[in-house]
């Protein structure tokens, strides 16, 4: 019995002048579930967020644990969203990328979770350098997920895809009552994604240049599927520091790949990409991780922001 009929109990064995009272409260709410029967789901960030509410759609209630602007990796829970995860449905998170969120997990004790990082292969990446996987950034740290793999799989449109299919599949497990939706929405979601991994492959498609700067090592994934040559300023690690010897490479490298533009981020600090590319006179544009959305970002969802990176990166790249 839960709490509000306990109360509600009390006041009857007590009602002798109050009258009847109603008993509404005292229907039972299923595990996991609001009392208007949607299932709870917890998601870690955005990508993860924008995964469970385009596939749970209406028969779900999406709490994000990481509030638009701030930085994913850097993230520490209250003890609030620590209990709020432990009555959850569901969890949608990608291992290794916050490591408060993986403690939370691991002790909330719920059944139905779905790992980004368990539904498709992790790589190692620091920066992609002609089409091989190079780590000429200077770290590794606690942005990378499990076995120093870089965590970003959502920035390739197919990478997403294949993780909308395994969270479609843990949201069926935890509520089998609306499994035909589920599916119906996560087929849905994995085409539109088919769509624009297309939109991708045409837009880079006739380009003069392969090679991009930008200030961390976020879009590995997404260089690997177009052919594209990711460098970091500072590697996997949004806010560190590169060294002096990381610096004099990317001005040799900009050179020699003939880059015109230096992207940094709406989130981190884009000092250090604004003073490189002044060394450099080199153009300055955003290439959005989707670590969050915020009022800054150059779209209100996933496709809007994923539409205009391609269009920064047409711009970058010299595409006819």
């Amino acid at each position: 019995m839960n709490i509000r009929c306990h109360i509600a109990t009390a006041a009857i064995a007590g009602a002798t002048v109050l009258g009847l009272v109603s008993l509404s409260a005292c229907a039972p709410t299923k595990s996991g579930h609001t009392q208007d029967g949607k299932l709870r789901v917890t998601a870690s960030f955005y990508p993860m967020e924008f995964l469970a509410e385009q596939i749970g759609g209406k028969h779900v209630e999406v709490t994000d644990l990481t509030k638009p602007g701030v930085e994913p990796h850097d993230l520490e829970l209250t003890p609030k969203q620590t209990a709020q995860l432990g009555e959850s449905g569901a969890i949608v998170y990608l291992k290794g990328l916050q490591p408060a969120v993986d403690d939370a997990v691991a002790q909330s004790g719920v059944k139905h979770v779905a790992d980004a990082a368990a539904l498709t292969p992790l790589e190692k990446h620091g920066s992609e350098v002609d089409g091989h996987h190079h780590t000429t950034g200077d770290n590794h740290s606690h942005s990378e997920s499990e076995g120093g793999k870089d965590p970003h799989v959502w920035l390739d449109p197919v990478r997403y895809a294949e993780v909308a299919r395994g969270v479609g599949k843990t949201l069926a497990q935890a509520d089998p009552g609306h499994r035909a939706e589920y599916q119906k929405n996560a087929d849905a979601l994995v085409k539109k994604l088919n769509g624009l991994d297309k939109e991708f492959r045409a837009g880079l498609k006739q380009r003069s240049s392969d090679t991009f700067l930008t200030t961390h090592a976020a879009f590995g994934y997404l260089a690997e599927r177009y052919g594209l040559t990711e460098e970091a300023i500072s590697g996997l690690d949004p806010e560190a520091e590169p060294s002096a010897h990381r610096i004099k490479d990317l001005h040799t490298l900009a050179k020699e790949h003939h880059v015109s533009t230096v992207f940094f981020e709406t989130i981190a600090n884009p000092a250090t990409a604004r003073t490189l590319a002044g060394d450099l006179h080199l153009k300055t544009d955003v290439l959005d991780p989707l670590e969050g959305i915020t009022p800054k970002s150059r779209g209100k969802d996933y496709f809007g922001v994923q539409r205009a990176n391609l269009t920064a990166l047409q711009k970058a790249l010299g595409t006819k």
